[in-house]
């Protein structure tokens, strides 16, 4: 009498005859013989697997928790079975030890800002597990590096006597900005009030000039008759006024005596 197995897609059947494995058998309906025989099957599609957090050191002594997650698949169902009571098991303790290595050659720092580099190199150091456990890993994943509770309180007073720091050093730069700026305008509005003020001294300057300039060019222009009028127009006001007196040269005394009007001034006085 014949058993009948039926071997799903994307797995292998591993035929044992008395316990021993004898063959490997593909998808399909397969026979056997009941007793002395069994058919074991291994899938060989990918599988997710997410290792729990685990403690890994950095160079630096820093405590932190690490998260992974993998895919693999079977490549050899028969070394995955037989040569290895936990093949997965020895997978994720192999991905551990690979990652504390890579860890704990790198400070904090670099660990917590490196995750797609240690990605690439977890992958690049598990590489081909074939010919050991019959597991190939086709993905990796750091997904959460996090520091101990005590470290993330240190971290978290840095990270706030930086940002104080840094709020500081921009206030006291705008302080400084700000006199700055101050001190600019009023350096120039002193530099244009004095410019305002000597272009007003030279307009007036010249102004007064071209006002002398103007009287010495009509003086040379007029002629004795001129100066004649101008004593007459002064006597008569003189002549006026309780003030009446004024002191001549006998010679100017002379000469304005000859105009009539003073004549009479001269005589009445």
């Amino acid at each position: 009498m014949l058993g009948i197995k039926i071997v799903r897609q994307n797995c292998k059947g591993l035929v044992e005859t008395l316990g021993k494995y004898s063959y490997s058998v593909d998808a399909g309906l397969k026979f056997y013989i009941p007793v002395f025989q069994k058919i074991r099957i291994v899938e060989l599609a990918m599988h997710p697997l997410r290792l729990q957090k685990y403690s890994v050191i950095t160079q630096d002594n820093a405590d932190i928790e690490a998260s992974v997650t993998l895919n693999y698949h079977v490549t050899d169902a028969q070394k995955y079975t037989y040569e290895n009571s936990d093949s997965v098991e020895s997978m994720a303790q192999l991905v551990r030890g690979h990652l504390r290595d890579i860890i704990g050659r790198m400070d904090l720092n670099s660990a917590l800002g490196s995750t797609s580099k240690i990605n690439a190199e977890l992958a690049a150091a598990i590489g081909d597990l074939t010919n050991i456990y019959g597991i190939n890993v086709d993905r990796v994943n750091i997904d959460e590096l996090t520091p101990s509770k005590e470290i993330q309180k240190a971290m978290d007073k840095q990270l706030t006597a930086d940002r104080e720091r840094v709020a500081a050093i921009a206030k006291a730069e705008g302080e400084a900005r700000n006199i700055k700026l101050t001190t600019d305008a009023k350096n120039k509005a002193l530099v244009e009030t004095a410019q305002a003020q000597a272009q007003a001294t030279k307009t007036r300057a010249d102004a007064e000039s071209y006002r002398i300039q103007k009287i010495q060019d009509a003086l040379r222009s007029v002629d004795e008759n001129y100066f004649k009028d101008q004593s007459i127009s002064a006597f008569t006001t003189l002549a006026e006024s309780d003030t009446n007196l004024i002191v001549l040269s006998k010679e100017d005394i002379t000469n304005l005596g000859q105009v009539p009007v003073i004549k009479k001034l001269l005589e009445k006085s």
